[in-house]
């Protein structure tokens, strides 16, 4: 009788691996297999960025303006741009430039703040500078861009936003 049990044992046993071997097989596959799906359906990054393009409200404009300040750091940092007139929705590209007339690499935060505060919470950033730390070289200028869009849902009398970064030097950074 302890054979047959053991020998059932081992049969379940061996059943259960199986099972387990083609579950995490599976898993791996569902990877491609989502992936070929939502490229099917269109439904990825690259028409999500898109997507959010085809929202344009063209039936009214805002106006964004654009500010720069290096904070404490002796940098040079500027909008390319004075303002950018755009339709809620409408995705658009601006670019800032940095200087650092440090004699030394400085690793610094750029934090962005706008005006009136509330319109924060419609500007819908697609690529940032501010995403990530900058370490800027001794002398070293780099051109940044800022994709972003002002959201369809905002307030109709939001018509001028202020958009500002700063940059912030972070302790520990670059040296």
């Amino acid at each position: 009788m302890d054979a047959a049990l053991a020998a059932r044992n081992r049969e379940t046993m061996t059943k259960l691996l199986v099972i387990c071997v083609a579950m995490l097989g599976f898993g791996f596959a569902m990877v491609p297999m989502y992936r070929q799906i939502c490229e099917s359906l269109g439904i990825t990054q690259t028409r999500a960025v898109g997507a959010a393009n085809t929202q344009v409200d063209a039936s009214r404009s805002v106006t964004v303006e654009l500010v720069a300040s290096s904070g404490k750091l002796p940098w040079r940092f500027e909008a390319l741009e004075r303002e950018v007139k755009l339709h809620p929705g409408q995705l658009v590209t601006v670019n800032y430039r940095v200087v650092n007339t440090l004699g030394r690499p400085v690793t610094a935060q750029a934090v962005m703040s706008t005006a009136p505060s509330e319109a924060g919470k419609y500007i819908e950033k697609q690529a940032c500078f501010c995403f990530s730390n900058q370490t800027i070289g001794a002398g070293e200028e780099r051109v940044m861009p800022v994709v972003f869009l002002v959201s369809p849902r905002a307030p109709k009398d939001l018509t001028t936003i202020s958009l500002s970064y700063t940059f912030l030097e972070l302790p520990g950074g670059a040296s």
